[in-house]
């Protein structure tokens, strides 16, 4: 069967899962936590909950504009995980592939993206390591690059994909040099991408002066980190917040951009990224005032709900 084109606009999706664990201990890894036994008490029915509440949220997204392409995704596992999302949940009937990072972080925490297949075919994926042993920091998690062609039309477009979790700010300074460590590698990274793909414009022109056309590229993840931060200064792609939404995170009562969409020139968007706001990701704050997400441990009493951050939505166009 021939694959079909991609139809407009080509839907994004960004999460961080909150702790999404399975039940199992994974070997080298401070996951006790998320175990039976641990101070959790993470059990097989709480696992098989958050899954089925994952799957309901990209279903409810997918009923209201379209289902998403790509999935980053921050806060997972491990393989085992992933596979129990795509495969063993109401997921699976959107058929979703993935890959994901295998990072040094210490409770074993990664980065990954699902991809619809039929709207991008995957090239090549790898994890980007984080230069923080190096340092004489934490080592963090990986970031996830993912190259796959976009079907357009007749023929397709090139698509780089970057999932990113940086460093939060616990830790003080050490955990503020990580982050902008991480960012670091990040920029240097898309700047690859960038230079590779004018080489290759370069020599495949008869022109004596090629003027080649800038790469697609998305990075999407949790940044820990506003727009307004230091990482964000030397940024070589443009942040597609919207300046009318509240955020994706909400803290003592006021909410953050910490999870951003950043998109090359070459990227049109037709607005902005959104927080996904479903009734039942929100509960009262009922000590600040207000909405805040309904996440799924509140320190380490279960709490229920799905993650401590609101997704995000972004349609583009190819």
């Amino acid at each position: 069967m021939v694959a079909q084109p991609v139809q407009h606009p080509l839907r994004l999706l960004s999460w961080n899962l909150e702790n999404l664990f399975d039940t199992v201990h994974d070997e080298g890894f401070r996951d006790e936590e998320f175990l039976p036994q641990g101070e959790r008490r993470w059990t097989s029915y709480r696992y098989r909950q958050k899954l089925k509440e994952v799957a309901r949220v990209v279903a409810a997204v997918a009923d209201d504009g379209g289902v998403p392409a790509l999935i980053g995704l921050c806060e997972v596992e491990n393989d085992s995980v992933l596979t129990q999302l795509v495969r063993r949940s109401p997921l699976r009937a959107l058929g979703y592939s993935y890959v994901m990072s295998c990072s040094e972080d210490a409770r074993g925490i990664d980065v990954a993206l699902l991809y619809q297949p039929s709207d991008f075919r995957l090239l090549e994926s790898r994890s980007l390591r984080v230069p923080s042993r190096e340092q004489g920091l934490r080592p963090t998690r990986d970031i996830l690059y993912a190259k796959g062609l976009v079907l357009r039309g007749e023929g397709t477009d090139t698509l780089h994909v970057f999932v990113v979790h940086l460093p939060s700010r616990v830790g003080g300074h050490a955990g503020d040099r990580n982050r902008k460590l991480a960012a670091r590698t990040l920029w240097a990274a898309v700047d690859s991408v960038r230079a590779c793909s004018a080489s290759s414009s370069a020599e495949a022109s008869s022109m004596p002066t090629p003027s080649p056309s800038e790469p697609a590229i998305v990075v999407m993840g949790d940044f820990n980190a506003t727009r307004r931060d230091r990482i964000f200064r030397k940024a070589p792609l443009r942040c597609t917040d919207d300046p009318s939404a509240d955020g994706t995170y909400c803290y003592q009562g006021f909410w953050q951009w910490i999870d951003h969409i950043l998109v090359s020139g070459s990227v049109p968007t037709g607005g902005y990224a959104r927080p996904v706001r479903l009734p039942w990701l929100l509960e009262e704050n009922r000590t600040y005032g207000g909405a805040m997400p309904r996440r799924t441990f509140r320190g380490p009493v279960y709490h229920g709900g799905v993650s401590d951050h609101l997704p995000l939505v972004l349609d583009v166009s190819f």
